[in-house]
């Protein structure tokens, strides 16, 4: 009996058996959960089918283990395959976690639980109900009022999927309410383990600003606070974001600072092992579940258990098994960039983890290069230097000053005051390093099957630049392979054969990317923005919309803005789109600079010669393109009534944008300019107030654009506009069905548009 023992835990373990099972079960969650297309799905298909014939002839006395594992997996999936069907009735309610809410200015978000799973909920709260949500309780919305939709996929090139993070999370449905009543209900084990972590925020909260942000992001593994992105993004340029996330660096502290505490108290090793299991399972849950973390906590627990038992399984085959259990527990796991990421490092480790640090690192960076092209468009040249700065200041500094900060606050606030101004400095420094932009590359991104082939390239240079298997001739081939591809895409993407004519969905508002072939020029006719119309500090979109939309694209400067007048909805995010993108020329009607809400957008940022006020009659001459003004005929304060208005003609195309100009100004145009147009943007976003019927017969365009935000208080575009149309037999699009809408002419094939939202998705 002990012999079949022996032989069944030999074959178990037989080197590389449980990594190759991982890397299959891997490769079939994406082809269930992320392969969009036929592409995605036949490629996916084909790695599955050769990884199980690996597997099948390499291991064929596990034939049998290998299929129950993949009938496991797949009832495993098929359990956590059904989505919630939410919908408001009379007794309809919502359980909400307190650790779960975010509040700001009287307005709750948060991850509420129903009968059949996991809801978005957002509402309107009063003040009272703000008091009650702060103290904590587990409580229960009822009586709502409201609609429930399924959550809104990205609608631009290059912007953050919502529809599909929160897919990994099997999240489908936001519950958008107008009113609700409270209740607290008793609550069981699990609502004192959500107080504790709610605990844990509002102590955070209290703390000066940076401590509480790397206490939340190193406990919680949160951002406490929006006002914080600043840190996020500093360490994110600088390529080092990986030290703030809750991964292996933490728990091997906290096992190391816990296993010292105990060998001092004589604990045994059984003893030891069993506190820094409870340790790492609480911190588990206070990190809200975060992949780096479970990978980590899981790998030691495994490995200490092997120990115990005196099993020998590889470092690679561990971190196998240890994927294989992590994906039982989240099927959707690889859904999150987080957690490919922190899995591709770890396997990158074990591939280099003979090799010099300097060595190791400059191979890792090279291994994660492809997903941060494809996810983030940008990578820095100089991370493994910035690395040798940060990771010392993180560990000796940030790290000790965080979790001594965690005992005395409250107690000895001078002491927290002290530690505040050391991190400031730190804080300080990092951000000058990273406002130089030094080694920051904005590559672009590229597509799925670029970054496959990038990835399997990279991890074979890995393996044979491994002293183990040290082949120079293969290692050569596949570096100068590596840099024919980088150089390739990068060409490619920064000097494209093609240009554009891009009407970008930011909601309710205007902002048209234009972009000419090789050599590229970019402009943009307005920024968007969100109308405050509450008075409350609003996040900017071009951080979500228009600066990854540039990123994705390749485009790291642009060479004229052009706004048309002062509203918010066309220039309200030019000021952090100037914060963060280099801007040659600011074009705008003549009068609107000496408007003083205008002059606060653009204050600091600008040189005086870089501002072109502009009129009719006035033409902007550019290498391949020429814009022609024909509005307004004398200078404004930037109203509607004096938008400026553009004319250009590309590839034999003339297009006309007039901002949020009304029909007087459309006759105006009309009787100064014997205008015709083959393209129009409404204006006014499709507004009783513009599209003068006249003025569009005279213009006879082949077809107008609509620019407005979905279900937008104002009902945009008015039935009467769309009346017009069809009379006139005039087709139009509209960024509230199609998302980003984009014209594409050059190189070798005819012009041709192009909608983000597919037909059938809409």
């Amino acid at each position: 009996m002990q012999l079949s023992k022996t032989n069944w835990q030999y074959k178990l373990f037989t080197p590389g058996f449980l990594l190759l099972l991982a890397l299959l079960l891997v490769d079939l969650s994406f082809l269930i959960y992320q392969s969009y297309g036929y592409p995605e799905q036949i490629c996916s298909g084909l790695i599955a089918g050769y990884l199980a014939y690996l597997l099948l002839t390499k291991y064929t006395d596990l034939k049998w283990l290998i299929c129950i594992i993949l009938v496991i997996g797949l009832l495993d999936v098929h359990l956590h395959q059904s989505k919630t069907t939410f919908t408001i009735t009379d007794n309809a309610a919502i359980k909400l976690y307190p650790d779960q809410i975010k509040l700001t200015d009287n307005w709750l978000s948060a991850i509420g639980e129903v009968s059949d799973g996991k809801i978005l909920v957002s509402l309107p709260v009063t003040s009272n109900q703000v008091k009650q949500i702060n103290q904590g309780h587990t409580i229960y919305l009822t009586a709502l009022t409201g609609q429930v939709e399924s959550i809104m996929s990205a609608t631009n090139y290059g912007q953050f999927d919502s529809r599909q993070y929160y897919a990994g999370k099997n999240i489908y449905q936001q519950a958008k309410l107008k009113s609700c009543q409270i209740k607290v209900v008793p609550g069981g084990i699990a609502d004192y383990w959500h107080y504790l972590r709610f605990s844990l925020q509002s102590y955070f909260k209290r703390m000066p600003r940076i401590l509480s942000f790397f206490s939340s992001e190193l406990i919680l593994g949160e951002n406490p606070s929006q006002d914080n992105q600043g840190i996020l993004d500093n360490y994110r340029d600088l390529g080092v974001i990986h030290i703030l996330s809750i991964s292996g660096l933490h728990v091997g502290i906290y096992v190391l600072a816990l296993s010292t505490i105990c060998f001092y108290l004589k604990f045994t090793e059984k003893e030891t092992f069993v506190c820094c299991l409870s340790l790492l399972l609480l911190g588990i849950f206070l990190s809200n579940g975060q992949a780096g973390f479970i990978r980590a906590s899981l790998t030691y627990i495994l490995g200490k258990i092997f120990n115990f038992r005196g099993w020998h399984i590889t470092h690679f085959d561990l971190l196998g098994l240890t994927c294989m259990l992590h994906l039982l527990l989240n099927p959707r796991l690889m859904m999150g960039v987080g957690a490919i990421l922190t899995y591709l490092l770890a396997l990158g480790l074990e591939m280099t983890n003979k090799m010099p640090s300097l060595k190791q690192s400059a191979l890792l960076n090279i291994l994660l290069t492809p997903l941060l092209l494809f996810y983030f468009f940008q990578f820095n040249l100089l991370t493994v230097l910035f690395n040798m700065v940060v990771v010392p200041y993180f560990n000796w500094v940030v790290m000790p000053v965080t979790f001594i900060n965690l005992l005395v606050f409250g107690s000895v606030s001078s002491i927290s005051n002290l530690f505040e101004k050391i991190l400031t400095i730190g804080e300080q420094f990092i951000s000058q390093l990273s406002a130089t932009k030094l080694g920051l590359l904005t590559f672009g991104k590229i597509s799925w099957w670029q970054c496959l082939l990038l990835l399997i390239l990279t991890s074979m240079l890995l393996l044979y630049v491994n002293e183990q298997v040290s082949n120079r001739r293969m290692t050569n081939f596949l570096i100068g392979k590596l840099v024919i591809i980088y150089i390739i895409l990068f060409l490619t993407i920064h000097f494209p054969l093609t240009g554009q004519v891009t009407f970008i969905d930011v909601g309710q508002g205007d902002s048209i990317l234009l972009t000419t072939p090789f050599p590229r020029r970019t402009y943009l006719i307005d920024i968007g923005g969100k109308p405050n119309f509450g008075g409350k500090k609003l996040a900017p979109q071009a951080n979500k919309i228009t600066v990854p939309l540039l990123k994705a694209e390749g485009i790291s400067k642009i060479d004229g803005i052009f706004v048309s007048h002062q509203d918010a909805d066309h220039v309200g995010d030019l000021r952090p789109l100037l914060e963060q993108v280099p801007v040659q020329k600011l074009y705008m009607a003549q009068g609107l600079i000496n408007n003083p809400s205008f002059q606060k957008r653009i204050s600091g940022l600008l040189h005086q010669d870089q501002i072109v006020q502009l009129l009719a009659g006035n033409s902007v001459r550019e290498p391949q393109i020429k814009f022609h003004v024909v509005y307004p005929v004398k200078p404004g304060l930037g109203t509607n009534d004096d938008s400026l208005s553009l004319t250009f003609t590309i590839a034999n195309k003339t297009w006309l944008f007039t901002g949020d100009l009304g029909q007087d100004g459309e006759q105006e145009i009309m009787s100064r300019y014997h205008l015709h147009a083959n393209y129009f943007k409404l204006g006014h976003h499709g507004s009783r107030t513009a599209s003068n019927p006249t003025f569009l017969q005279q213009l006879h365009p082949e077809m107008v654009f609509i620019s407005a935000g979905r279900n937008n208080r104002f009902g945009h575009p008015h039935p009467e506009t769309l009346t017009t149309l069809k009379v006139q037999h005039i087709p139009w699009v509209s960024t509230q069905d199609c998302g980003m809408i984009t014209w594409t002419y050059g190189g070798f094939t005819e012009p041709k548009f192009t909608r983000f939202i597919p037909v059938n998705n809409k």
